[in-house]
């Protein structure tokens, strides 16, 4: 019998070296995957270790900026901002809720992570558009109606509220139907929707009534505004006016398209 040809010798090598050659490709890749997956690890572990283990990522100043009224040195203590904790801890949404609560005259605040270790606080403060008197103080309105802040001495600028509606008299029935609250937050309107230049120069907003408030400027003219309805309107006839007629010292708005200037 005829032995086996030169290919089918060659076929049977073959076949018998394929399996030795595909476990050592399985092997190599298998020896991958395993330093691959060690390597992950080793740097999941270092990463962590340093954002929350090492000093190099911990928080060592806290900035402040964008205070008015309020000092720096307040808006940290009020912040609490853990010096010293991991940066990655810092729980920013607590320290903005923390800040809101015990200053009221922080309108918004945003704290931000200043890497490696710095903590921002930006804040804006409330700004106020009314006075209302409490006592020998004074009460601060921003142009939300909130009131944020007492203070001792009024700020220049800022017109104080006088509520003469009382249960009794011509204001009664306005008293009775929309309550004090309602016709501090009209006066409150009133005052957001005036001109720049008429704010600055108002010294007294006057509520006799829910559709007659009135201003009485630092020289010693009036505005008659009627309701907070219309205010910019209104905003826009009383500038038109006051252009129209500089030396009048009474101005008409509650109807602002008939608006009426008199004295001199």
């Amino acid at each position: 019998m005829a032995g086996p040809t030169t290919a089918e010798r060659g076929e049977r090598q073959q076949e018998s070296s394929g399996p030795p050659q595909a476990r050592r490709l399985g092997g190599r890749r298998l020896r991958r995957i395993v330093v691959l997956a060690a390597a992950l690890v080793l740097l999941g572990a270092g990463s962590a270790w340093a954002l929350y283990g090492s000093s190099w990522l911990r928080v060592e100043r806290v900035s402040v900026s964008g205070t008015r009224v309020l000092t720096p040195a307040e808006v940290r203590a009020a912040a609490a901002v853990p010096v010293g904790d991991p940066m990655i801890s810092v729980d920013t949404e607590g320290i903005e809720a923390r800040l809101r609560r015990k200053l009221p005259r922080i309108d918004t605040v945003d704290v931000v992570r200043s890497w490696p270790h710095g903590i921002g606080l930006k804040v804006i403060e409330r700004t106020p558009v009314l006075l209302v008197r409490k006592g020998r103080d004074f009460v601060e309105v921003d142009d939300e109606g909130v009131r944020f802040a007492t203070v001792s001495q009024a700020p220049n600028g800022v017109p104080t509220l006088e509520l003469t509606a009382s249960r009794t008299g011509p204001g009664a029935a306005s008293f009775r139907r929309f309550g004090r609250d309602r016709l501090v937050r009209e006066a409150v309107r009133v005052a957001g929707d005036l001109p720049a230049a008429v704010a600055r120069a108002t010294r007294t907003v006057h509520v006799r009534s829910y559709d007659a408030i009135a201003l009485e400027l630092g020289d010693g003219r009036t505005v008659a505004w009627g309701s907070g309805e219309n205010g910019r309107a209104k905003a826009r006839a009383l500038t038109a006016l006051m252009k129209a007629a500089p030396g009048a010292r009474h101005f008409d708005v509650s109807v602002p398209t008939a608006p009426a200037s008199s004295g001199s």
